[in-house]
């Protein structure tokens, strides 16, 4: 229970103080208009309330990430909750931050454009490709788990017949209809509702641990096992982890849903709480589920042994009925499973929205939202057919490695209006280094180098990208920084 409570206030911690650094870092103006008021359409752009702008943002960034990445993190102990917390607090939230208040300062842009802004052209060509890439393995990801779990859930608990497949079709049904629809019609209006079940779900399970006779919160676990790699299945700690746990600590997906708000936020005030506050927000889902699955299975081999009987999804299957009985089970199992719908639909409009400003299309007319998003889910059909674990493995690294870029681009920004890069370049290095060092030594996806050799290439190039980004920096901040300080029209009170 002491590392789980010190966790949480570790994140709230972060939140106030790190946080409200950051923002210093940043430099808000509050005189600005945010691009919701300046290019407001009715469609993408389009003006709402704080606390439904926090949710929208809070349920866009957490899907199955933070739930599955943290299980599958967890089996190598309590090692998984000090990554998360650190991970989050000054690399992921500061990732989310920039993200998201660098699309503000540049009118909305989606990701690709303002790495291309900082980083140069090539770096926006790569980014392009890069996100769209991993944008569709999210959404398929995205698909398959939800459309895996509902089918358990009604064949299981309901007694149904229906096949995985129809839960597909259903699920990109509402996708398509989600991605081509105004903004706030479904997303703004439903989205709020679906929180208040997660919260239900994240707060009924830790709860119900708590209280639990046959389960203790961690109890198994000496302090010494926190730096300890306890994973039975012999798999290295480093630089697994840290690909393994990517939502709920870092996570480039979030770089490509903070723009989605950054079009709808009234102030730019506002931004610690959205977006930082957000990726806190995932944070703690992160938490409870990394300490759900050390804590209800008793040790990491009955957790392992879970895991390869039926994946994740049966970690929160068997906690979610196993904790809370039948009733409280299906509303908590529910509150999971809306969280990759609710990222997936998005992850879709964010890919419409890349490839819009890419061919410099307009997307108020409803047939140009179709000519953009019709070919999308058409090769994301195509992706379900693989199988689930190959596309996991896929987005991890590709998700690791866009966060990787984006503290690039955020390292740039501040180089060139000289203020404090490190909060983005230090992440930003480390980063670099898990990725390299992953791809060159993993044997399956990158080149299976020995561990010495493939740290070492991502150490020296972590420098290299560093003496890179601080070389096409350098003396480009003045003509920049008066095009984003330069009003368009005054904001609205919050």
């Amino acid at each position: 229970m002491t590392w789980f409570l010190i966790s949480i206030a570790a994140l709230i911690g972060g939140y106030f103080i790190y946080g409200t650094f950051v923002e210093k870092v940043f430099g808000i103006n509050e005189k600005l208009a945010t691009p919701a008021h300046a290019q407001n359409d009715g469609v993408d752009y389009v003006p709402m309330s704080t606390p439904k702008v926090y949710l929208v943002q809070l349920l866009n960034i957490a899907g199955v990430g933070p739930i599955f990445g943290p299980i599958m993190g967890a089996l190598y102990g309590p090692a998984a909750l000090l990554w998360i917390v650190i991970g989050c607090v000054f690399a992921g939230a500061v990732h989310d931050y920039f993200s998201g208040m660098l699309s503000v300062r540049n009118n909305g842009a989606s990701v690709p454009t303002i790495t291309g802004r900082y980083l140069g052209n090539g770096a926006k060509h790569f980014m392009n490709i890069f996100a769209i890439i991993l944008l569709l393995l999210v959404g398929v990801v995205f698909v398959s788990a939800p459309a895996g779990m509902l089918t358990n859930l009604a064949n299981e608990q309901g007694g149904l017949e229906i096949s995985k497949t129809t839960m597909v079709v259903a699920i990109f049904a509402y996708y398509i209809i989600a991605t081509i629809v105004p903004v706030d019609k479904i997303i703004g209006r439903f989205y709020p509702l679906f929180g208040a079940l997660l919260i239900f779900m994240s707060v009924g399970l830790i709860t119900a641990v708590g209280f639990s006779s046959e389960h203790t919160i961690m109890g198994g676990y000496a302090i010494s096992d926190m730096f300890t790699n306890l994973n039975p299945n012999d798999m290295p700690l480093w630089p697994a982890l840290f690909i393994t746990i990517a939502c709920g600590a870092i996570s480039g997906f979030h770089a490509t849903q903070s723009p989605l708000m950054a079009r709808c936020m009234k102030n730019e005030k506002n931004g610690r709480f959205v977006f930082y506050g957000a990726m806190i927000g995932e944070g703690v889902i992160a938490i409870i589920w990394c300490t759900l699955a050390l804590s209800f299975f008793g040790s990491v081999d009955a957790l392992s042994d879970a895991v390869h009987n039926g994946g994740p999804g049966n970690v929160v299957y068997s906690s979610s009925f196993g904790l809370l009985g039948t009733f409280g089970g299906i509303l908590a199992f529910l509150g999971v499973v809306i969280l990759p719908i609710t990222s997936g639909d998005t992850a879709f409009r964010s890919s419409r929205l890349i490839l819009a400003e890419y061919f410099n299309m307009e997307q108020k007319s409803l047939n140009k939202r179709l000519l953009m998003a019709v070919p999308l889910f058409v090769i994301g059909a195509i992706l379900t057919q693989v199988d689930f674990g190959i596309i996991w493995r896929y987005f991890g690294f590709a998700n690791q490695s866009t966060a990787t870029i984006m503290l690039w681009t955020a390292a740039a920004y501040l180089l060139r209006h000289n203020k404090l890069h490190w909060i983005c370049t230090v992440p930003a290095v480390f980063m670099t280094t898990v990725c390299i060092a992953f791809i060159m030594n993993n044997a399956t996806l990158g080149f299976g180098l020995p561990m010495t050799i493939s740290t070492t290439i991502g150490i020296v190039s972590a420098l290299a990208i560093t003496a890179y980004v601080v070389k096409v920096s350098k003396g480009k901040g003045d003509t920049e920084l008066a095009d984003e300080e330069k009003p368009k029209s005054a904001p609205e009170t919050v």
